[in-house]
């Protein structure tokens, strides 16, 4: 358990300073001074850095000011504990499980605009679930983008996951019927279409996805039977966007946020959660194969709020 609090606290230490700012005036959010009018000034400021949005803002706030006004001696860590439990709540249904698979081969679509990292996630789920004991197959579907049959060999071949690809500009549609010919030939558990990025506004790469569907149910009319979107986590409440027009164009089961890392903006994850009510199933916290984590809402609240360090030393 150490380890996993571990690897959010590091995976969000650009977020975490920002609400430790909020503190800086009382000695930090483990400091022994009370809060102030001032230092709630701040958190407030920070919260809206983060992007956490105005709704989720003025809760968290609502609950800390309620506090405060009964108890005039709240310290730093007693407001960081009510900031997460308010997240908590608020994310109260928002985890995503697929432990275990209930069709053969289960199929992931994984969807999203450029940069968002799908490749790789794509890599590091098939990962994922062959460490966890099941067998996994990616079928390169990014048949648009002259580099991506390369990237996403050079991962699989680095991580030793089976691969169907073809050749730069391919039609999508007939890579994913071939890779789910291979998944079913070689009895593969769950196979992962990773696709072209495309802008959510583009008609013509949406209209390749409902191709792929298209072509999918010809062997499951219930397929694909996950279709996560991956959203880089860095661009704030700019995803939100993204979000509510591939949901709406191709019918999101979930979400995939990626780049946690590497912004001061990871708050973003939960207005998408309260707007479209799509589970969040990984987070992407680094570079590595193992750096990405299944969401789990109590480690993403308290590792934002610092409560990571003290379970750890508890």
């Amino acid at each position: 358990m150490r380890s996993f609090f571990a690897k959010f606290k590091e995976g969000l230490k650009k977020t975490t300073p920002t609400f430790f700012k909020a503190f800086s005036a009382i000695g930090g959010i483990f400091g022994s001074r009370v809060l102030d009018a001032a230092a709630l000034d701040e958190l407030e400021e920070a919260l809206y850095g983060a992007d956490f949005g105005v709704e989720t803002t003025d809760d968290i706030l609502s609950e800390i000011r309620k506090a405060f006004k009964t108890n005039k001696q709240l310290r730093g860590l007693d407001a960081a504990r009510i900031g997460a439990q308010v997240l908590k709540d608020v994310l109260a249904e928002a985890e995503g499980r697929l432990d275990t698979f209930t069709h053969k081969p289960e199929i992931i679509v994984l969807i999203g605009v450029n940069g968002s990292g799908k490749t790789t996630t794509t890599a590091k789920l098939a990962k994922l679930y062959r460490d966890a004991g099941h067998r996994p197959l990616v079928g390169a579907c990014d048949t648009f983008r002259a580099a991506a049959n390369e990237q996403i060999r050079t991962w699989c071949e680095r991580l030793a996951i089976p691969l169907v690809a073809s050749q730069h500009g391919a039609d999508a549609a007939a890579v994913a019927y071939d890779a789910f010919e291979a998944a079913r030939k070689r009895e593969a558990d769950v196979l992962l279409l990773d696709t072209a990025g495309r802008l959510h506004n583009k008609e013509n790469l949406m209209r390749e996805l409902s191709k792929i569907r298209r072509v999918l149910q010809k062997h499951d009319e219930r397929a694909p039977h996950h279709a996560w979107l991956v959203v880089d986590g860095s661009i704030g409440s700019n995803s939100i966007e993204q979000a509510r027009v591939f949901h709406r164009e191709f019918g999101l089961t979930g979400l995939v946020v990626t780049k946690l890392d590497g912004t001061s903006r990871g708050g973003a994850l939960v207005g998408i959660f309260r707007e479209l009510k799509l589970p969040i199933y990984f987070v992407g916290l680094g570079e590595q194969p193992d750096d990405l984590q299944p969401f789990r809402v109590d480690h993403y609240a308290d590792a934002l709020f610092g409560l990571d360090n003290q379970k750890e030393q508890a």
